[in-house]
């Protein structure tokens, strides 16, 4: 009896979930809000969107300044529409503090680039700067084109933490792009984290780092680790100091998210 009680409670349960499922109209999952903003894309691949914040055009360095002192003015150097390393000087930073967000950046070794390994093209893109130096978490740049080097810190890679997917580096004299999209750090009010970094890259069109739950900032020696709470930061391009010709970016915007 309390079998055949059980199959009359399920039948009728599945007659009423397919009941329910006749009633239902396809307007019932239909949603009209929020509507999202209009934005006109660029014109071409790689070219900034209407709603991107423009960080260089190739004029000048307004969205800049010194990471050690950020009261002074970017010190790199600007010509025909490119922007050069100026290791004398270190690291520049934007003005502007970021959280979640959508970057591309452009980036070119020169041709006659001099050197082996770690020192040759050495530079890195610090996704949120959080201090002077290289403090922060680094996107590493880097002549990888037939350069060998530990595979954590060849172009494309979470610098001393992810290896990159794949290796789609352009030989010297070529221009490279990174786009990113970089999802910030959270933590509690007692300065706990909540939820990692992480980051997805895609470089000259490749997946190299999908979604990568980075483990904390950048540790040269050492383990990374989340030791202390931070906020919005700024993007930071790095003055590296080995004694390989200078490098130089381009065409850098961002979208926050």
């Amino acid at each position: 009896m309390k079998k055949r009680i059980l199959v009359t409670m399920l039948l009728a349960g599945g007659i009423g979930a397919a009941n329910a499922q006749e009633k239902a109209k396809p307007e019932d999952t239909e949603v009209y809000t929020p509507v999202p903003p209009e934005v006109k894309p660029g014109k071409k691949c790689g070219e900034a969107p209407s709603d991107a914040i423009i960080l260089f055009d190739g004029s000048n360095l307004d969205q800049w300044v010194m990471t050690d002192d950020r009261e002074k003015p970017a010190e790199w150097l600007v010509s025909k529409g490119v922007l050069t390393v100026n290791k004398k000087v270190g690291n520049i930073e934007t003005k502007k503090a970021f959280t979640n967000y959508q970057l591309h950046i452009e980036w070119r070794v020169p041709a006659n680039i001099t050197g082996t390994g770690q020192g040759r093209g050495n530079s890195g893109v610090f996704l949120a700067s959080i201090g002077k130096g290289d403090a922060g978490y680094e996107l590493q740049v880097l002549d990888s084109y037939n350069n060998k080097t530990y595979t954590n810190g060849q172009a494309g890679s979470i610098y001393k933490q992810s290896v990159p997917l794949a290796n789609p580096t352009l030989k010297p004299g070529e221009w490279n792009t990174y786009d990113v999209i970089w999802t910030a750090p959270v933590f509690g009010a007692d300065g706990a984290l909540t939820s990692p970094a992480k980051v997805t890259v895609t470089f000259n069109g490749v997946v190299v780092q999908n979604g990568y739950e980075l483990k904390g900032p950048t540790q040269y020696i050492g383990q990374a680790a989340y030791r202390q709470a931070h906020g919005p930061s700024p993007i930071k391009l790095q003055a590296h100091g080995d004694k390989s010709e200078p490098l130089s970016f381009r065409n850098i915007w961002v979208r926050e998210l």
